[in-house]
């Protein structure tokens, strides 16, 4: 966008129209925008002072850095598999969560889940930890709290390899939605692990 003034003044350019982001659709980018609102939520909760969780990063190890335009990491791997996303404090107690998102209409993959993030969350559960996954089911609209030992009773011993949603909706908790926090899963935290 352009202004222009009358009798010689310079003209002042104005902000330039950014391309609207694309959307990945490939199984690792598939919950990004559902682990950002997690982030902002846990902004949120840490800017009131409710509770301090962070998203856990990733370990790797870096090979080969381009620096010919800036620094740039060409090649790279982990150090170690992951456990879950995310980790913190609450009312004094540990918190330790898996955030996932699904497009499946009527089921969430247990694919979705990795081997070691059971193990993980199996002994966060035996030292005394609140453990638990956020599901978001992207095509219901509907995001829910499922206890860590729901869903590792399901992976070790259900004869499918997804949850239906209907089991879902029935051991789950919906989280309520809303601008800030986006996914307040805090009072489900008091309601169900520490009544």
């Amino acid at each position: 966008m352009t202004f222009n003034y009358p009798k010689g003044i310079k003209k002042i350019e104005g902000p330039k129209k950014r391309k609207a982001p694309t959307l990945s659709t490939s199984a690792a980018n598939r919950g990004m925008g559902f682990e950002q609102d997690i982030n902002d939520t846990n902004s949120y909760y840490l800017e009131k002072g409710m509770a301090l969780i962070y998203k856990r990063p990733t370990p790797i190890n870096v090979v080969k850095v381009d620096y010919t335009k800036g620094a740039k990491i060409t090649h790279a791997y982990y150090e170690q598999q992951s456990t879950t996303d995310y980790n913190g404090v609450y009312k004094g107690r540990y918190v330790d969560f898996e955030a996932k998102s699904s497009k499946n209409k009527t089921s969430f993959p247990m694919g979705n889940i990795a081997p070691q993030q059971i193990v993980h969350l199996k002994r966060v559960i035996e030292h005394g930890g609140i453990a638990f996954f956020l599901i978001n089911m992207y095509a219901a609209e509907e995001t829910y709290l499922l206890k860590a030992d729901f869903i590792i009773d399901f992976y070790e011993h259900g004869d499918r390899k997804s949850i239906p949603l209907e089991d879902i909706r029935k051991n789950g908790y919906l989280v309520k939605e809303g601008i800030r926090p986006r996914f307040d899963y805090l009072p489900l935290l008091d309601e169900i692990f520490l009544k």
